[in-house]
């Protein structure tokens, strides 16, 4: 019988490794060749010109500031998520009034596609009919801003001083909702007889929390780190519908995505920005793999 088991399975896998191969493995390994070449996304010409978009890039300060900015988000994107995500869900956890509409609210950014996101905050942040600014003006509340060297409510979008933490701010509103749940419905899998020991012993919520919570979630904060840290590395869409491409000199917004989108869709760089698009993947390959390895521990079993 075990000898001809192959004869049932390959019959089943194959359709499925053929699509992958196909859809998969072929578009990566094209994208490989084509970074070796100078290809106008216009012509089957494709001279080959080998390691020379790379040497470009590590040239190209474009690259570097975009780079930059990606590193930035890498930073604290994902720490703020992950705690606002931690703390809101902790909050739901308790049942708290309410706990129900908040957790619709806080996830209902989700359901809405991030194209329409970015338009609705952009005119959150317009500097003359942006609700923002209405409010911070009606409160009078540009000395405040005076104080950090703007001479009165910032240009949100349009500020190299400010246009990162807007973004920012967009993507943490539109993210926390969905890293809610997650560690929401976690939570609620952890035995509440860890909770009621914990009381008998005299534990407060912040002991229980730290002692019991965080070390059970630690798998699904290890996975959460993990997708925010990938989409710290992307960020095309909300910058691309949020900023216009290419708007200043110092380019105050640029990511990679968007700028390997501009060379390959604007400048007929190709080859170039698929050079770009490889070195980004290997970037997140890279960042997954180290914050699996740097996170791991032993698993706690309950």
């Amino acid at each position: 019988m075990y000898k001809h088991k192959y004869r049932v399975i390959i019959p089943f896998l194959a359709p499925a490794v053929i699509l992958y191969l196909v859809f998969v493995i072929y578009p990566y390994a094209r994208s490989m060749y084509n970074s070796l070449t100078s290809w106008k996304g216009v012509s089957a010409n494709q001279p080959f010109v080998g390691l020379y978009n790379y040497v470009r890039m590590i040239n190209d300060e474009f690259f570097w500031n975009a780079l930059i900015h990606n590193l930035q988000y890498l930073l604290f994107l994902p720490i703020i998520i992950i705690s606002l995500s931690l703390f809101l869900a902790f909050m739901i956890s308790q049942r708290i009034r309410f706990s129900k509409f908040f957790r619709v609210t806080f996830f209902f950014p989700q359901v809405i596609s991030i194209i329409s996101i970015g338009v609705l905050w952009s005119y959150v942040y317009h500097p003359t009919i942006g609700i923002l600014t209405s409010l911070l003006q009606a409160a009078h509340l540009e000395w405040f801003f005076q104080i950090f060297g703007f001479e009165g409510i910032p240009v949100w979008v349009g500020d190299e001083r400010t246009v990162r933490i807007a973004i920012g701010a967009v993507v943490v509103w539109q993210a926390a909702g969905f890293y809610m749940v997650l560690f929401l419905a976690a939570m609620e899998a952890i035995p509440q007889t860890f909770y009621e020991a914990a009381i008998i012993d005299g534990a407060n919520r912040w002991h229980q929390f730290w002692n019991i919570t965080i070390p059970l979630l630690w798998d699904t904060m290890q996975t959460a780190l993990v997708f925010s840290g990938l989409g710290a590395f992307d960020m095309f869409a909300i910058t691309r519908v949020m900023v216009v491409s290419g708007s200043s000199q110092t380019r105050p917004a640029d990511v990679l995505a968007t700028y390997l989108y501009e060379q390959a869709f604007e400048a007929s760089r190709f080859g170039y920005a698929t050079a770009i698009a490889v070195s980004l993947f290997l970037l997140m390959l890279t960042l997954s793999a180290l914050t699996m390895r740097v996170t791991r521990r032993e698993a706690v079993e309950y």
